[in-house]
């Protein structure tokens, strides 16, 4: 306020000295030596207060404004860093988590693989006995039939022969000297389908 009440009182003293005027009579005031020692204390005036307004009012503003912009721009340019670094290390987070995940994924696939091989083996171990009690079985049944078969076989033929023989001659036979030649063939050939 001090400053703009003389700025005023100057521009106004300026303008109202009558030695400013009366220079216009003489030709150009500035060429005139009676007017140097005037133009030269106003112009240190002038420049004085041009200087002291913008040294003191004008370039701390402009070196305020340019500081504040300084720093904003190094401000957003550390705030940019540290979003790089952030999302940087979300990145190598990212890509450790998917690197975990398909080891993991990996992991319950050969898990579930073994599970399910050893749950094939089992079954298929399972199955085996159950096959190899079956065909223990049917051996079992297959020997004993063979065990059974030769007597069966032999009262079959003894009745087939005594009924073919009593058709034949129309009598009846002894069993007993038919049951004595069905044996007598099968010690002769029953070797060769039994194994006796």
């Amino acid at each position: 306020m001090i400053k703009k009440k003389f700025f005023q009182i100057v521009f106004f003293n300026f303008l109202f000295i009558e030695k400013v005027f009366a220079g216009e009579s003489g030709g150009m005031p500035q060429l005139n030596p009676e007017f140097w020692a005037s133009q030269i204390f106003w112009l240190t005036i002038t420049f004085g207060i041009l200087y002291v307004v913008l040294s003191k009012l004008i370039l701390p503003k402009i070196s305020a404004n340019l500081e504040s912009r300084k720093s904003q721009i190094s401000d957003n340019i550390e705030a940019a860093d540290r979003q790089r670094n952030e999302s940087e290390e979300k990145l190598k987070e990212y890509e450790d988590i998917i690197l975990k995940s398909k080891a993991e994924a990996k992991n319950i696939f050969n898990e579930a693989r073994e599970k399910a091989l050893k749950d094939i083996n089992s079954k298929n171990e399972i199955l085996d006995k159950q096959i190899n009690e079956e065909i223990k079985k049917a051996e079992d049944e297959i020997n004993e039939l063979k065990k059974g078969a030769p007597v069966k076989i032999n009262k079959i033929a003894i009745e087939m022969s005594s009924e073919i023989i009593k058709k034949l001659i129309g009598a009846d036979v002894n069993n007993s000297s038919i049951s004595a030649i069905v044996d007598d063939l099968f010690k002769k050939d029953g070797e060769k389908y039994y194994g006796n």
